[in-house]
């Protein structure tokens, strides 16, 4: 299955037309959270992407709240938070959200890790996680060299294993990413990132 994953869009509508024009050769395309700006605009980010005819599967980063990007999200799309689904017999399951609390204030959407944790344990297995924030030590690292990832996302990645953990969130890690045991996790951006996988990959 042919993959295109992305994060952080906020609002970018070059992004979004070549997002949209690179899901012309996609067979599942995944949105990693923040597809507009501290809860405002996102039914025109949602409108940006309008043109992806694919299966889209995407979770709420911390500028839009689960129930808002529920709200927006185009017909047929599936919304992920502490909730899985399955693509064509790929399995997938979805975290948003800042994980840990983040010092933006009220507009952000976040999780602290023990709350973190009990949705993650809904998830006994999957191909694919779809998050927002990264876990712990792993594409995580801002401007100044801090780790701000979760180590309750990290955790459930060792439990689970799947192939492949997407994540966004920490721009200054975009395009950066590691391993966990046979877990490829990768901090997207918003430019188009190729994957390739099996079904029960």
């Amino acid at each position: 299955m042919r993959i295109l994953a992305f994060s952080d869009l906020h609002m970018s509508r070059g992004a979004a037309a070549h997002l949209v024009e690179a899901a012309t050769e996609a067979d599942l395309v995944i949105g990693a959270g923040d597809f507009c700006n501290m809860r405002q605009g996102l039914d025109d980010a949602m409108a940006m992407l309008s043109g992806i005819a694919a299966p889209l599967v995407v979770v709420p980063g911390n500028a839009e709240s689960a129930a808002e990007l529920t709200a927006a999200a185009p017909d047929g799309a599936h919304v992920l938070h502490g909730s899985g689904c399955d693509i064509n017999g790929l399995r997938l399951f979805g975290l948003g959200y800042a994980v840990p609390v983040t010092p933006f204030g009220a507009w952000s959407c976040d999780l602290d890790d023990e709350t973190a944790a009990t949705m993650l344990a809904r998830c006994t297995d999957a191909d694919v996680l779809v998050l927002h924030s990264p876990p712990k030590g792993i594409a995580d690292a801002t401007s100044s060299g801090q780790s701000v990832g979760s180590t309750a996302i990290r955790d459930a990645i060792v439990r689970i294993a799947p192939a492949l953990a997407v994540c966004g969130h920490i721009h200054d890690s975009w395009g950066r990413e590691g391993r966990i045991g046979p877990t490829r996790i990768v901090n997207l951006g918003p430019r188009p990132n190729w994957f390739e996988l099996g079904v029960g990959a």
